[in-house]
């Protein structure tokens, strides 16, 4: 008998010590959403200076096709222009949550005149999700996919990758990447990170107390890995506008954000954020030797300054930056948030690439 109660007692003391250790969890996780939550009703208003034409679907001749990859799943593409007028074809990778329609903003000014390509990342947008486990290595398979498919014999590559697209750049050349300039001729890294992307974005405010840090933690990952549908409201506005645009954004840029966010499969935005939690692609760096510029805005709290530094530092020193482009009160979205800016710098890199060899 008193070894049966000896061991009720213990049970009871490892119940009571369990809820006890999920209210701490929990209350430290509500102490970090609490803090994220007050920065979010901070922002100010969008400005209200009407739609960004832009943002438009392009209205000139477009074509959409399909890429196998090596595991059969099918990836949606999308191009425009002749690609033998040129000897350079743009490709364009957006980001976690995004698709085709986030680089609206370059094909609208680009027109027909200079042949573009654009792809819907795996379980994005029209893409196929697959079976396979998401990967940060599968990134750079795929866009490997699409540049054999979609880039002709004799002809090479500009590739541009915002966010995840970036990373998967980085990818690329880390697993394809031996002479790439063969068949890539300049790239452009926007709005990125190489690694430590979860841990080290400023969404969740430093200056809230330490013993939130554990709450903190758990509050990146679910913000990443989350699988819950969302919605497209004036509530998911307010939280799109603080973690993808800059304080001051144009009311047409956030919902455009926001519906775009909302659209994406809830399955592929858990499993590429669950992916990029051990993002470490920076040694893909190390493979690149074509001009590479950099971008980034001042006020983006995914991907903020620190990392375009640490990136613009390892091209500078093997001496392949391009650039270095900081775009004040920008947030994530550089594309079409600054877009004229940013297009300038990209027809500017075109420009020196076709002088470079004389096409």
């Amino acid at each position: 008998m008193t070894t049966k109660n000896t061991w009720t007692r213990a049970r009871r003391w490892a119940t009571i010590g369990a809820v006890g250790a999920a209210g701490v969890a929990a209350a430290e996780l509500a102490v970090a959403g609490g803090f994220m939550v007050r920065e979010v009703f901070k922002y100010p208003d969008p400005v209200q200076d009407g739609p960004d034409p832009m943002l438009a679907p392009p209205t000139h001749p477009m074509r959409s096709s399909v890429v196998g990859t090596p595991d059969g799943t099918l990836l949606h593409v999308v191009a425009s222009g002749d690609v033998e007028d040129a000897d350079e074809i743009v490709v364009l990778i957006h980001g976690w949550t995004c698709n085709t329609g986030f680089w609206n903003a370059q094909f609208n000014h680009f027109g027909s005149g200079r042949p573009m390509v654009a792809y819907d990342q795996r379980g994005h947008g029209l893409s196929e999700m697959g079976t396979a486990a998401a990967t940060i290595e599968m990134l750079g398979q795929d866009l490997q996919a699409v540049l054999e498919a979609m880039i002709p014999e004799g002809k090479r590559a500009v590739l541009v990758g915002h966010s995840m697209g970036g990373m998967t750049i980085m990818s690329w050349a880390k697993q394809f990447g031996a002479g790439m300039e063969d068949r890539v001729s300049a790239i452009v890294l926007c709005s990125t990170a190489a690694r430590g992307v979860v841990q080290r974005q400023h969404l969740i405010p430093e200056d809230m107390p330490a013993v939130a840090g554990p709450g903190k933690r758990v509050l990146e990952r679910t913000f990443t890995s989350s699988r819950l549908p969302l919605p497209s409201n004036s509530l998911t506005e307010k939280f799109s506008h603080y973690v993808t645009t800059g304080p001051v954004a144009r009311q047409a840029h956030v919902d455009f954000t926001d519906e775009m966010i909302a659209s994406c499969s809830p399955k592929a935005r858990g499993a590429w954020g669950s992916a990029m939690y051990s993002l470490d692609v920076l040694s893909g760096l190390d493979k690149v030797t074509v001009p590479t510029a950099v971008v980034v805005g001042s006020a983006d709290l995914l991907t903020p300054v620190e990392h375009a530094q640490e990136m613009a530092k390892v091209l500078s020193r093997r001496g392949f930056l391009y650039s270095y482009n900081v775009y004040e009160g920008a947030g994530h979205m550089v594309p079409y948030e600054r877009s004229a800016e940013f297009d300038a710098l990209l027809g500017n890199l075109l420009s020196g690439v076709s002088a470079a060899t004389g096409s």
